[in-house]
């Protein structure tokens, strides 16, 4: 594995539309393993193809949802994938069903420092591919479902910066769901950030549940 450069802000292949995955092979295999390695280092949560560089419909997330929120001060060695993301693999992915919609905010590797508030789905279903090209579905809610709505935008050549309605700002304050028709949300929830960096403490959100795309 190896690590591999982040495409920032200004490079016009983030607003280019990646193409479908065809062959499934060492290489594709080495990518995916590059990008893993990519985004633990870089402390995010996803990442897409077109943010290293290639023009593949393919993305990895990491998936946080069962870690429990209170870390001990010592973990024993039988217990320690309980504590550790899992990895997800995405191949041609496909948005088949979404539902609910929360406003968040949500920072991206390839542009750091910048928070979006974005309205996301609160459930999705994909449909996508595994490495060996074997076609599979995957559910997901609330900051996971955010994250893959984010990184398949990616893949088409959409990023925060053609969706965010305004910016992070810690010198304005911001109603995350004063314009959400109907949406209700209880006090601390909607401001999920995804891909790699925390969001600013101001924002209000814990460790686990910033990072950046």
């Amino acid at each position: 594995m190896a690590l591999r450069n982040i495409v920032k802000d200004g490079d016009p292949i983030l607003k280019k539309v990646c193409r479908p995955v065809t062959q499934f092979d060492d290489r594709l295999a080495q990518l995916l393993d590059d990008m893993a390695e990519t985004v633990v280092e870089e402390n995010g949560l996803g990442l897409a193809g077109p943010q290293v560089g290639v023009m593949r419909r393919v993305f990895v997330a990491l998936d946080e949802s069962d870690i429990p929120d209170e870390m001990p001060d010592e973990i024993p060695e039988e217990e320690l994938e309980k504590y550790e993301p899992m990895l997800l693999e995405f191949v041609n992915p496909e948005i088949l069903e979404q539902e609910g919609e929360e406003r968040g905010y949500e920072g991206c590797l390839s542009f750091p420092g910048k928070y979006g508030a974005i309205a996301r789905p609160t459930r999705v279903k994909m449909q996508a591919q595994d490495r060996n090209g074997e076609t599979f579905t995957f559910e997901a809610e609330g900051y996971l479902a955010r994250c893959l709505c984010h990184e398949t935008n990616h893949l088409d050549g959409v990023t925060i910066d053609d969706l965010a309605e305004y910016f992070y700002d810690p010198n304005v304050s911001h109603d995350l769901d004063a314009t959400i028709e109907g949406g209700e949300e209880d006090e601390g929830e909607g401001e999920e950030a995804t891909d790699a960096a925390a969001v600013p403490a101001e924002a209000g959100k814990t460790p686990k549940e910033a990072g950046e795309e």
